[in-house]
């Protein structure tokens, strides 16, 4: 057997485990959930490991976006801490904001924009 084969047939051996091991998986988000968004993309598949591949990769890139927006909060408390004069009154509190989400998906190429609100009711709709 060629050496560059044999590494050819771990990876292949490799994802048919975790293929096989998504069988087994209870995710997070409803497999029904992920079937109706993928179809309303066009994409359908009737095999449940390759939804349960949607939603761990799905997870993975929630999981990194909060991460990162978890970090961009720090980052902006930190700099709060040091403009105030008053460093006693340091709340220990983290406060997650669509800024701090918004640059966290950036990141990734996703745009967030703000929906703009308005207090009074739009011309002629009384």
């Amino acid at each position: 057997m060629n050496p560059s084969n044999k590494g050819c047939h771990d990876d292949d051996t490799a994802l048919t485990d975790f293929l096989a091991s998504l069988m087994d998986y209870t995710p997070t988000i409803p497999d029904e959930l992920v079937e109706h968004y993928v179809s309303k993309s066009g994409f359908q598949c009737l095999d449940v490991r390759l939804t349960r591949l949607v939603v761990v990769a799905a997870q993975k890139f929630v999981a990194e976006v909060s991460s990162d927006a978890l970090q961009q909060c720090k980052a902006r408390k930190s700099t709060a801490v040091k403009d105030k004069r008053d460093k006693q009154q340091k709340d220990k509190r983290l406060i997650l904001t669509m800024e701090d989400l918004s640059k966290a998906l950036h990141e990734y190429g996703v745009n967030l924009r703000h929906q703009e609100y308005f207090a009074d009711n739009p011309a002629g709709m009384d």
